[in-house]
């Protein structure tokens, strides 16, 4: 296809996002469900414009799907306001270590009695499909400020935290296939790859982002310096975070979602003697160079911007994702044991492991059921099916792999896509509706 109708089709894609959001929300769809449906008439299967086989382009692939999940785990670390010694924070990184934890194993025993699949593609699919997606479930996504809904909250903070900690699974997954050194009896595996690139990820995203965002507000309240351009202070965060854990080989994907926390929580030090905008009049009018650079003002206004600027990149990395997600389903292959394996991972798994991973927590039993019932697949096993196959798995089990987890991503986005605002209203009802009823 030429430039210009490449650019036309852009264009109207883009275009068309603006247009249709409202009337996806009348209709119970979400925006996911349409650029899946249009991802796949692109692809060869239809219109063959595009043809991203994930076997013969991993590389290509996997970088969009690494930026993809970057940008969304900062995305979601700037939105959560919640104060880090929370108690709700209990839920999320239960959900995030113990369910997943569960899932993968769960998985891998349905991988190597169901499936057939060796013990090394079981664990390495566990840790493929276990990851929730923080971007796609733009239905539930939390709200800002530091009391939005739990349900909300707890299914943000796993997708952004199981994101990286999937990543020990799918390398154990790639070590027993030889594929990836364990060490013996697994020491590396458990000292380098789980406790390290948790613990080493969390802290120098949190670190680095702290520091980069207090040396911004003290030039800009104390030198009136490194104003504007707030929106290349996202990417290079993002940028910086990331590739300073990967070269201390810890959690990139931990360090840049602990880097959003991080950021929107760095505090003004008001000068002596100066007061607070917000106590004037026509607040409302003041420039942006005056409340960039006032002491009171300074990080709440680079935050905000920030914030912003990143909202409208997470969707046009949902976007991208998920037209490749459609446009790929051509290249998978028809296999029997997908008709009860989907089912049983959305419907058995994830509950399963959901209630087992919150036993004895607060989390009522609605709550722990809409958790268990949207445990949405996407970015993030795309990002680990073509993080494998980059790493050398290859031949029937690549095959097996691209094909269960292209079906699981897409019926998610359909099943889960489809139920989403109808549960969440009846979720968020007001309690006298039921007294009326």
């Amino acid at each position: 296809m030429s430039d210009p109708l490449w650019s036309l089709l852009l264009g109207v894609l883009l275009i068309a996002m603006v247009l249709t959001g409202s009337l996806l929300a009348r209709i119970l769809l979400s925006s996911a469900m349409v650029y899946l449906v249009i991802g796949y008439a692109m692809g060869p299967a239809w219109l063959g414009l595009i043809a991203p086989d994930p076997r013969s382009n991993p590389d290509l692939l996997g970088r969009i799907a690494e930026i993809a999940l970057l940008i969304s785990l900062f995305t979601v670390g700037l939105r959560m306001e919640v104060p880090l010694l929370d108690r709700r924070w209990i839920l999320s990184l239960r959900l995030a270590f113990v369910s997943m934890t569960i899932t993968v194993g769960l998985i891998a025993v349905a991988g190597v009695w169901g499936l057939g699949l060796s013990w090394g593609g079981a664990v390495l699919l566990g840790g493929i499909l276990a990851p929730t997606d923080p971007v796609l479930a733009s239905g539930v996504k939390t709200e800002r400020g530091t009391n939005p809904d739990d349900l909300r909250f707890s299914l943000a903070g796993e997708g952004a935290l199981n994101d990286g900690t999937a990543f020990p699974f799918v390398l154990l997954g790639l070590g027993l296939l030889d594929l990836h050194a364990l060490g013996a009896y697994g020491w590396r595996w458990w000292a380098i790859d789980v406790l390290w690139a948790t613990v080493g990820g969390l802290g120098i995203g949190a670190l680095l982002s702290a520091a980069i965002g207090r040396l911004l507000v003290h030039l800009r309240t104390r030198h009136r310096q490194a104003t504007g351009l707030d929106e290349f202070v996202s990417l290079g965060i993002v940028a910086v975070t990331y590739g300073v854990a990967q070269l201390c080989h810890a959690s990139g994907f931990l360090a840049v979602f602990a880097a959003g926390l991080a950021l929107q929580r760095v505090k003004e030090h008001p000068q002596v003697g100066t007061t607070s905008l917000g106590t004037a009049p026509q607040f409302h009018r003041h420039a942006y160079a005056a409340l960039a650079t006032h002491s009171h003002h300074a990080s709440a206004t680079m935050t905000h911007a920030v914030r912003g600027f990143n909202a409208q990149l997470e969707k046009l990395a949902e976007l991208t994702m998920v037209l490749l997600v459609g446009a790929m389903l051509p290249y998978m292959t028809p296999w029997r044991d997908l008709w009860w394996f989907i089912p049983l991972l959305f419907v058995v798994i994830r509950p399963a492991a959901v209630f087992a991973g919150t036993l004895g927590g607060s989390a009522g039993l609605p709550q722990r059921a809409m958790i268990g019932w949207f445990g949405i697949r996407g970015i993030g096993s795309v990002f680990y099916l073509l993080f494998a196959i980059r790493h050398g798995v290859n031949g029937p089990l690549a095959q097996k792999l691209v094909t269960l987890t292209l079906a699981c991503v897409a019926v998610s986005i359909l099943v889960h896509g489809a139920s989403m605002r109808t549960l969440m209203r009846w979720y968020m009802r007001p309690l006298g509706d039921d007294a009326g009823t």
